[in-house]
């Protein structure tokens, strides 16, 4: 069965990083965008960073310049480098795989909680 397993979250200090990592199983992982989004308590889910199957990146307003998302289709990874992290970064951060043609089929991860503080 398809599966995303995120890894690398934790607990960091304000102005570090974290690496995160989700590997895919099951889909032909360069048929996929894939996503980074996160969810802190009480808030809405959002969409932190894209990559395309092409490798063209999107990034929201609140990460351009610290985060970094990369994709390695032979290992069937994606990754986050988030740099800089503050403590409004604290989320849980959930890896989100989306195939654009064909049937419309999209899996998620079950999440890695990235919390930042003192």
């Amino acid at each position: 069965q398809v599966q995303l397993v995120e890894s690398g979250g934790g607990l960091v200090q304000p102005g570090g990083s974290l690496r995160l990592s989700c590997a895919a199983s099951a889909i032909i992982f360069g048929n996929y965008v894939m996503d980074w989004y996160r969810q802190a308590p009480g808030k809405q889910r959002e969409l932190v960073a894209t990559i395309t199957i092409g490798g063209n990146t999107n990034y929201a307003d609140s990460v351009k310049g610290r985060f970094t998302i990369s994709r390695d289709n032979a290992k069937n990874t994606v990754y986050l480098q988030m740099n800089s992290l503050k403590p409004e970064d604290t989320a849980v951060y959930y890896c989100h795989a989306d195939r654009p043609w064909g049937p419309k089929t999209n899996y998620w991860g079950l999440g890695t909680q990235v919390t930042v503080s003192s």
